[in-house]
């Protein structure tokens, strides 16, 4: 079918368990700022459509209502060296693709029914983790809503290449991610450059499953804790990678909540100045007493930022936390915990405080 350029413009393991579990969420979060006002809304697929003034719909069905049956040829299918917003639509339906948005296609906002309803899924490990990615975004201003990305390759042997299975690399500057949701168990989220936003996300893995040197605020995000019993060792959150002090990445959690059913570090050390930072945030007993690991890190703990504020629940007692940990001054938590830590007053369409 032609495009609208053309036309006028029963494994029920923990993973699965978790991934059914949000099929019942609601969509319901207040308090919208927006750079044009500061009206109490929520952020909605309808509102953004609003915001980024496109006028131009590419629909993809599944079972062949649309204009493409495959989400990759929708995305094929916007011009090279794009510079106007286009929107496409994926109705509900699982999609068993991968799909790769390359840097020659800016301005895309793929929009799902529901991170319950909508889903594109693929089984992959590999020694590269890009190479493993379910859903990959190489091109600036990208926006997503409501989609789940999941990558269902069965766990493998520990310290292997069957580790890595990504469900969603993001590589590119001014990326956006509302109301959508990360299936993995290992390096379930390859966050590897660039700013980036996600709100009221979904994120699941065990080990190191938020990975990367994005510089990243995570605002109201769920983080499920999936149990690795292959290993000694807890496994971690997040594994930040900013090798040097000139470098501004980091990754900010803020206001969400962190739980699950096994054991895990908010963190290790993954470069010289990894740099993490958890605020406002509830933590359950999954969170060890320590919070977090320079296992595996050759260097000095000096360079590292790993730092917490007023957090709440069991698992956010700092009394046995790792030595290098911060915890930071109301001043201090204000140039992490607000938008203009990726600066998104410049290029999001609508965000929350």
């Amino acid at each position: 079918m032609q495009s609208p350029f053309h036309k006028a413009s029963k494994n029920m393991s923990p993973m699965n368990i978790a991934f059914a579990s949000i099929l019942a969420i609601a969509i319901c979060f207040p308090c919208l700022v927006t750079g044009q006002n500061s009206e109490i809304k929520k952020i909605d697929a309808p509102l953004l459509t609003e915001k980024i003034h496109s006028n131009v719909t590419i629909k993809v069905d599944i079972n062949g209502g649309g204009d493409y049956t495959s989400i990759q040829d929708a995305v094929n299918a916007v011009p090279n060296d794009n510079s106007k917003w286009v929107i496409i639509h994926i109705k509900k339906g699982i999609y068993r693709e991968r799909v790769i948005v390359p840097k020659e296609k800016r301005y895309i906002f793929m929009r799902g029914n529901g991170k319950g309803r909508t889903s594109i899924v693929w089984s992959l490990s590999s020694t590269d983790n890009k190479a493993s990615a379910t859903f990959s975004v190489e091109a600036k201003n990208f926006i997503a809503f409501g989609i789940s990305f999941k990558n269902e390759a069965p766990t493998g042997v520990a310290y292997t290449s069957q580790n890595q299975s990504v469900a969603a690399f993001v590589g590119a500057d001014m990326v956006a991610f509302y109301h959508c949701a990360f299936f993995s168990t290992h390096n379930t989220l390859f966050d590897y450059k660039g700013r980036h936003y996600f709100d009221s996300c979904y994120i699941q893995g065990s080990i190191d499953f938020i990975f990367g040197r994005g510089r990243s605020l995570y605002h109201n995000c769920e983080i499920f804790v999936l149990q690795d019993k292959r290993i000694a060792i807890h496994g971690s959150i997040t594994a930040q990678n900013r090798a040097n002090h000139e470098e501004n990445s980091g990754f900010v959690f803020t206001k969400g909540k962190v739980y699950g059913i096994g054991y895990v570090y908010l963190g290790r050390a993954k470069g010289k100045y990894s740099t993490v930072v958890f605020a406002h945030t509830y933590m359950s007993k999954t969170i060890v007493p320590e919070g977090w690991t320079d296992w595996s890190y050759d260097g000095g703990n000096e360079g590292l930022f790993h730092a917490e504020y007023k957090n709440h629940g069991p698992g956010a007692d700092t009394s046995k936390r790792a030595h290098w940990v911060k915890n930071l001054t109301s001043d201090e938590a204000k140039h992490w915990t607000t938008i203009d830590f990726v600066s998104g007053t410049y290029w999001l369409p609508a965000w929350l405080d």
